[in-house]
């Protein structure tokens, strides 16, 4: 797990180390799993920007890898849990449950047991050829 600050260029930095842990994982840089997890990483560190910045001044991005499965956890501070099922979706969270969908993966929002804030979790499951 590593930290941004919610400020201008939080989303070159998230992007960045997140390419790192995934080439770390073995997910082929430039493969269109690495792809689609950066551009996920993007949009959940641009939805902090836009709709939790004045309660989080960092978020917490997860990068990770286990049982077949990528997992990308984005974590602020802000309490306010969007809904992920149905015609409630803003854009970048449509986005990321169609891509999750498309390799078999869910899109989910918990509680953040540790703080008043929230986890969005996107979960991924690796096919054969994404890896090496």
């Amino acid at each position: 797990m590593f930290t941004v600050p919610v400020q201008p260029g939080a989303v070159r930095v998230a992007r960045r180390e997140a390419a790192a842990k995934l080439a770390e994982f073995g997910i082929a840089p430039k493969s269109l799993l690495s792809d689609v997890a950066l551009l996920v990483v993007s949009e959940l560190v641009v939805n902090v920007l836009r709709h939790a910045a004045d309660r989080s001044p960092t978020a917490d991005v997860g990068v990770t890898v286990g049982a077949g499965q990528l997992v990308i956890g984005v974590a602020d501070r802000d309490p306010r849990i969007p809904d992920v099922e149905g015609d409630a979706l803003g854009t970048g969270l449509r986005i990321i449950a169609e891509l999750t969908a498309r390799y078999d993966g869910t899109l989910t929002v918990e509680p953040d047991l540790a703080s008043p804030g929230k986890d969005v979790i996107a979960r991924f499951v690796i096919p054969d050829a994404a890896a090496g």
